[in-house]
């Protein structure tokens, strides 16, 4: 992509309205725009980073062995009243009426809708176990919103369940998703530490959610230091393997680590002093074990092995698609912009022309984008006819990881500079051997499409 044909509204004074660091960052990077209280229309450079983050998300789910799915944005009122919960969830859940008066809602989350799929189609134990998700907008109308994606009334999430015979089966999919969550989070760039929770609305004994530390964070979480030396790396794991997934539960829950409403200061004061740990954190997902709390109002059976009706076991697990890319930005950024990993880059390098209008100069420029895009890489050319200050301001602000300077000088010397955006520190290099070594850092950052 070059620059003067790309839609990019940056801004260079910080917004009023944004009061951390992502929300101010994206506004000003021209990623996101404001529609609406707590609503956003996503700006090519923010939608091609959400692209990013979601195909990760999708990898590490279908890796696991679980099936993506699409459900509808607006649910009958109908299924929420038979699980007991339309008048329960609270003035979050946005209620609407059709042009015949049925009562509709705008789903917030979709424990019932897949329930009813469920049992409208699985009879038998034979076609257990099973594992549906989706990737899809969901909306809660929040009486506070605010931070920006952070915390928005609209936002893009990955939900999935469960359906297992028995309570065994039903906790290994919950170590199964707890172990796809930690790879997902990790090739994000993202440490993301399980923490006992409280399950709200959705219900349910056993649930976990995934907080990355940061001061901005909305919740109060204590935990042992040692949780935070602890990596999932290259590992590999097989998913069906119950003691391999218990494993890796056992290994990154063990030591204590809970958000404010499950913490036991008794249990707390048990860890040595020096590391007990109190923080803030971004909650990036949760996965629960609910049982049968919705399959039996719902009347999710299927035909056990005895020929007698069972009661299936359910979980759900969320992952906040758009919620992450604030949370990545607050994890990682300076004073000049966003510091993106390569995971979820939305370009790979920049191309920086410090003499555009030079004959060698463009073309050297043009030379390094045909390469990198043949090395299938995406480059972001900046072509404009702008002053090499403001050129680096912008490259600063949207946070690519690298920056290929050209300019007359280095051409003289048959080199071009490669910049690393979270160092700061230069190389100077043959063009072609700054696009080799742009193959080499991203060959393990690769992200398919579906």
């Amino acid at each position: 992509m070059r620059l003067t044909r790309y839609f990019l509204p940056v801004l260079k004074e910080n917004p009023a309205e944004a009061q951390i660091v992502s929300h101010r960052l994206m506004l000003r990077a021209g990623m996101i725009k404001q529609a609406s209280s707590g609503i956003y229309s996503w700006l090519p450079l923010g939608f091609k980073v959400l692209r990013k983050i979601e195909n990760i998300v999708h990898e590490e789910q279908m890796r696991a062995g679980h099936l993506p799915m699409q459900m509808p944005t607006i649910q009958s009122a109908d299924l929420w009243r038979e699980s007991g919960r339309y008048d329960d969830y609270g003035e979050e859940m946005l209620r609407v009426k059709d042009r015949h008066g049925r009562d509709m809602l705008f789903t917030p989350t979709a424990e019932e809708l897949i329930t009813d799929i469920f049992r409208g189609n699985v009879s038998s134990y034979k076609d257990l176990p099973l594992t549906m998700y989706q990737i899809q907008w969901k909306f809660r109308d929040e009486i506070r919103p605010r931070f920006g994606v952070m915390r928005g009334r609209e936002f893009y999430m990955k939900d999935g369940y469960n359906f297992d015979l028995t309570k065994e089966d039903a906790l290994h999919a919950y170590n199964r998703h707890l172990v796809s969550y930690l790879r997902t989070y990790e090739r994000m760039g993202l440490q993301a530490i399980p923490m006992r929770a409280d399950s709200g609305p959705i219900g349910g004994d056993d649930t976990h959610e995934f907080l990355v530390l940061a001061e901005t964070g909305e919740s109060e979480v204590f935990y042992d230091s040692a949780v935070t030396d602890l990596t999932f790396g290259d590992r590999d794991i097989d998913y069906a393997s119950h003691e391999q997934c218990a494993g890796v539960m056992e290994e990154f829950t063990s030591k204590y680590a809970r958000t404010d409403e499950t913490h036991d200061e008794a249990l707390f004061n048990e860890i040595p002093e020096e590391r007990r740990r109190v923080a803030r954190g971004i909650e990036v997902g949760q996965i629960f074990y609910f049982g049968t709390k919705y399959s039996e109002p719902l009347g999710a059976t299927v035909q056990g092995p005895d020929g007698k009706p069972v009661e299936v076991h359910m979980g759900s697990h969320g992952i906040g698609v758009s919620r992450l890319l604030g949370a990545i930005i607050e994890a990682s950024h300076d004073d000049n912009g966003i510091i993106w990993p390569e995971g979820v880059t939305p370009f790979h390098a920049g191309i920086v022309n410090l003499k555009q209008g030079d004959d060698e100069a463009d073309a050297a420029c043009e030379a390094i984008y045909a390469a990198m895009e043949a090395a299938g890489l995406e480059p972001l050319y900046d072509d404009r006819k702008e002053r090499a200050g403001g050129k680096f301001a912008t490259m600063d602000l949207i946070g690519l990881p690298w920056r290929i300077t050209v300019g007359p000088r280095g051409l003289k010397n048959g080199v071009v500079e490669l910049t690393s955006r979270r160092t700061g520190e230069s190389e100077e290099l043959a063009p072609e051997e700054a696009v080799k070594r742009l193959v080499e850092i991203y060959a393990g950052h690769r992200v398919r499409g579906l």
